[in-house]
């Protein structure tokens, strides 16, 4: 069986986009290959982002910090927005695949001691799991292949 394949997209890709990466890669990486990338990358993957994943046993250490135009002659079946519409613009996929928007709050946005930050990462992080895994989880070939469209 061929993999489908899913980009994440953000503005940083330094968090949610990268946490989203490596739950599908660990969760779904027999039927999925998931990557990440981000707008306006930041250059690096943020360090609670790698503890909060490391909690759940997944390794995104050797993840980086990618610019979507590394991935503008590659095909998707399906880019997964992951940015909070309410708080930032949302980047725009020119490419192929079915566009789909889940918004998440940006955990790099949180403010407090360390634990309290690391408490806002661990709920992106198990909203992540919980709502891509269940989208991607419930695709089928025609429906990853189907109108590329934005979905909320």
């Amino acid at each position: 069986m061929t993999k489908r394949k899913v980009l994440f997209l953000c503005t940083g890709n330094s968090c949610r986009s990268q946490m989203a990466e490596g739950l599908v890669n660990h969760f779904l990486g027999d039927r999925w290959e998931a990557l990440s990338a981000g707008t306006e990358p930041s250059g690096y993957v943020h360090p609670l982002a790698i503890e909060a994943m490391a909690e759940l046993d997944i390794d995104i250490l050797d993840q980086s910090s990618k610019s979507v135009d590394e991935f503008r002659d590659t095909t998707f079946d399906v880019v997964i927005t992951v940015c909070d519409d309410a708080a930032e613009n949302c980047p725009l996929w020119l490419g192929s695949g079915n566009v789909r928007h889940i918004g998440f709050p940006d955990p790099a946005e949180a403010s407090g001691s360390e634990k309290e930050r690391l408490a806002v990462f661990r709920r992106v992080r198990d909203g992540l799991r919980h709502e891509v895994l269940a989208v991607l989880g419930g695709m089928n070939d025609s429906t990853a292949k189907g109108e590329n469209r934005n979905a909320t």
